[in-house]
């Protein structure tokens, strides 16, 4: 594939003042929650996380110290030599993409390359792939083709941006990274406090485009490096690339950015690990992991419970934004089992109280309770539990949805912002139903708030979601 890239035609251009003219398309502001996957070579040592490649060549690392007493001299065994051992023998995409729509997801986004330079993609740009090595197949293909036949949306993520650096701790001491042989998968290696150069740069934008091209995503997502001055000129490129793309498809696309690397308004902002404390005007997304650990599998993971994800997916959407959860596959190719439960889990508790999730906007408030929420990234591990007079709102059109992120411990919850003082309801209340409860719920409404009885024999786990229909 040549590396010179031409913007085909289409609405956009180059510019931020053109590219401030996107906007996010409605499968994105209505599907809501999507699942992310981290699956490649660095699984297979299944010890720290995903950054196993770059640690293990950081002599201050335990990670440096683990590989050589586990795997040998770093001349001898290095990151190359685990991917004959990543096999993905027992993948099955449709089984993945099953179980996702079983989890109630809308959208799925494998990493298509992780900052180690391994593409999981039949890519022409490098020989070092999964087409063509460990598990010798298009895992991003079979994925795309898979998930679309459920349904679901597709997309992919790069982060090639941060392989400019990542492999540099092999150059400080005698490693096959400095093997020229090998340069195809760890090159450049160049300090993390350098800018790429224009052959990176452009390889860069190549690679996405080819992605681009081959697999159609729907959403691309780039992790934070991508914000060095360098990158500007390409970032620009690419979008209006990408969104002319779209456009000739016929398909709404979104590409998701971490701190300021796009200009407001021109991609969608993503959080990593972390929520935002309030309603922002446009579209945003959450990305976060099943574990607190790691992103990749590993032994002995530190899972968050199905609850707290739950709850922290209802506190997202209630602020205009979507999650992206990730799970982490075995090198074989299978889920892990504790990561199947807790998605099933999800897709039972949506399989209710969807209705409140899908397809709706935020209401006037985002909620009321006593639990604040810490606006920005990696703040998930310090996050507080939510209470019973934590509630979150959504709405479809004049119906409004209350979510209470804990059962009240008699059974009564009382919806200060629903209260007649307030006049945020600007309706007469006509109906209050109980998702996923069949009978009639007890309701009384005055100054004070809508006070509503959750009945004992009500099904129900995480939390749960009081309908406020109007009268008609």
């Amino acid at each position: 594939m040549n590396r010179n890239v031409e913007i085909p035609d289409g609405p956009f251009r180059p510019d931020w003042d053109s590219l401030e003219n996107y906007s996010a398309p409605r499968w994105y502001e209505d599907g809501k929650f999507g699942i992310f996957i981290h699956w490649g070579p660095y699984c297979v040592p299944a010890f720290n996380n995903e950054w196993y490649p770059r640690n293990m060549y950081l002599q201050e690392s335990p990670v440096f110290e683990h590989h050589r007493a586990t795997y040998g001299d770093h001349r001898e065994f290095g990151y190359k030599d685990f991917i004959d051992r990543f096999t993905a023998e027992k993948f099955n995409a449709v089984d993945w993409a099953i179980l996702f729509r079983r989890s109630g997801a809308r959208f799925v986004m494998p990493v298509a390359e992780h900052h180690d330079g391994f593409a999981m993609y039949d890519t022409e740009l490098s020989d070092w792939n999964a087409k063509k090595m460990g598990p010798k197949r298009d895992i991003v293909g079979e994925l795309a083709q898979a998930v679309r036949d459920q349904w679901l949306v597709f997309g992919l993520s790069s982060h090639r941006a941060e392989h400019w650096w990542f492999f540099d701790g092999g150059m400080k001491f005698p490693s096959d990274v400095r093997d020229p042989r090998f340069a195809g998968l760890y090159g450049p290696a160049q300090p993390r406090d350098t800018q790429p150069n224009e052959e990176f740069l452009d390889d860069w934008l190549a690679r996405t485009c080819e992605l681009v091209d081959k697999y159609q995503p729907q959403v691309v997502w780039f992790d934070w490096w991508i914000e060095q001055p360098a990158f500007e000129p390409y970032l620009r490129k690419f979008a209006a690339y990408y969104y002319n793309r779209g456009a000739q498809w016929g398909k709404g696309v979104a590409i998701n950015y971490k701190n300021e690397s796009f200009r407001k308004g021109s991609a969608v902002f993503d959080v990593e690990r972390g929520q935002l404390d309030d309603v922002p005007p446009m579209l945003w997304q959450t990305d976060t992991s099943v574990s607190r650990s790691s992103w990749c599998y590993v032994n002995d993971h530190k899972y968050k419970d199905t609850g707290e994800i739950v709850r922290d997916l209802i506190d997202i959407v209630s602020k205009n934004g979507a999650l992206l959860l990730n799970i982490g596959p075995k090198p074989d190719g299978t889920i892990p089992e504790p990561e199947q439960k807790m998605l099933l889990e999800i897709g039972s508790w949506l399989g209710q109280n969807g209705e409140a999730v899908y397809d709706t906007r935020p209401w006037t408030v985002y909620g009321e309770g006593p639990t604040a929420v810490t606006s920005g990234g990696f703040t998930d591990k310090s996050a507080k539990s939510f209470t019973a007079r934590d509630i979150r709102f959504t709405r479809k059109g004049e119906t409004v949805y209350a979510t209470i992120l804990a059962k009240p411990e008699n059974g009564v919850v009382t919806i200060k912002s629903l209260g007649t003082d307030l006049r945020l309801y600007r309706h007469s209340i006509g109906k209050v139903e109980l998702l996923g409860y069949t009978g009639n719920v007890k309701w009384s409404h005055g100054a004070s708030g809508l006070r509503v009885t959750i009945p004992d024999d009500a099904d129900g786990e995480h939390a749960w979601v009081v309908k406020v229909s109007p009268k008609k």
